[in-house]
């Protein structure tokens, strides 16, 4: 069975958007002062961390790749609590273009190659 380069390079990219998360949850923890928003910036961190790890596993599907997509813009819409997250963001999102963009045609090559060598014995 071979393994999808698509695949591989989007749940790299979700996993290291999680890793992103968990530090800009700790930014914004530290920029609010002591109050209710300070926790909910907490559970909001950990859900968005989840979501992109169950994103990760998602990948066999194309709803796990839509869901990748809304990640993308709710990475850069963090940009409104943490204003670093808008670059960092978008930075993000072209990693995410480019990782299925490229791992598709990886994962094309790599067919035609198979159906190469299968005609020629």
């Amino acid at each position: 069975m071979r393994r999808s380069t698509k695949r591989m390079f989007a749940a790299t990219t979700l996993i290291c958007e999680a890793m992103l998360v968990f530090f800009a949850t700790l930014v914004a923890f530290a920029l609010e002062p002591i109050g209710q928003r300070h926790t909910s910036y907490l559970v909001v961190g950990g859900v968005l961390m989840l979501l992109c790890v169950l994103c990760a596993g998602m990948l066999r599907s194309r709803a796990g790749y839509a869901l990748g997509w809304v990640l993308q813009a709710v990475m850069i819409a963090g940009g409104f609590v943490v204003p670093m997250m808008f670059g960092i963001g978008v930075a993000f999102a072209v990693i995410w273009f480019f990782a299925l963009r490229i791992g598709a045609r990886v994962d094309r090559e790599k067919d035609e190659v198979a159906r190469r060598l299968a005609d020629n014995p």
